[in-house]
Parts: C-alpha cells; structure tokens; sequence
C-alpha cells in the first residue's frame, strides 16, 4: 500500500522562512497539502544567502522494499527576471541542527528558478532508499542563495 511522508513541524528555521502571509509560525502547514496548492506556500527571505528552513516529514512504515521512493518539490521564485536565486532541496535521516546534519540521502539543485511553480519529482535509487534506515526521522532541508 503506498505511504506519503509530508512535513508535520518546522524543525529549524535560522533563516527566517514563513509563509505566503509572512506568518512565521507552523509554516510547514503551507506545504503539507496531499493535493497541490500553489496558493500556499513558504517562502525565503528576500535575497537568501545561504537561507536554510528545515522540515520534519510524518512518521511512515518501512516498505521494506527499495523501489518507488519519490522525493517531489515545487517551487518557484516571487518576481520574473531579476536576479537568480538557487534552490537545494535535501532529504536527510536524523537531522539534529545545522552542526548536526545527520545522514545525506539525496540532495537535489534547482539552478536560476522561475516565477513559474515547478515540479520535480525524484525517484531514489535502490542505494539511496536503502540508505533510509529510519522512516520516522526524515526530514527535507532548503537552501536558497542568490547568486
């Protein structure tokens, strides 16, 4: 039977996200939508450098199998043209703070990032889902720079 991690809490937020009405608090409320709704979302700082916001994903069951993880994020960026701003979207196991990073699975970077909400939808190798030894301590780890 297919499970869905989404975010349940704002695990660590040192670079000042919030949400699209500029509220700072349960901001993974914005993202936790089992349907797609751009009409909410979080957002970076104006001009990130290095901006982190980190994620805690719900609790899910070992599948016990290595196939079918799929890591999916969409994003997008305020104002067309401007400058650039890169996005990196991390899926880590037993993140503890920016010191304590716990265990890479997969990294993914988004390059010069439009005005127009993408989708990326990932799937994880066998080596990377099998990395994953703990499917209650997931957590996904933005960073967004300008460059």
């Amino acid at each position: 039977m297919p499970q869905f991690e989404r975010p349940d809490n704002d695990f660590n937020n040192p670079g000042s996200w919030t949400d699209q009405g500029g509220g700072s608090t349960n901001i993974y409320q914005a993202i936790d939508e089992a349907t797609i709704d751009d009409a909410d979302f979080v957002r970076s700082p104006l001009a990130p450098s290095s901006s982190v916001y980190v994620t805690r994903l719900s609790d899910a069951e070992d599948p016990q199998v290595s196939t079918g993880h799929i890591l999916q994020n969409r994003y997008a960026k305020d104002a067309a043209g401007g400058l650039q701003i890169d996005l990196v979207a991390q899926l880590r196991q037993g993140y503890v703070s920016e010191a304590s990073q716990g265990t890479l699975i997969v990294s993914r970077t988004f390059t010069n990032i439009t005005e127009v909400f993408t989708t990326d939808s990932y799937t994880l190798s066998a080596v990377e889902a099998d990395a994953i030894t703990n499917y209650n301590d997931l957590f996904i780890r933005y960073s967004a720079n300008q460059v």
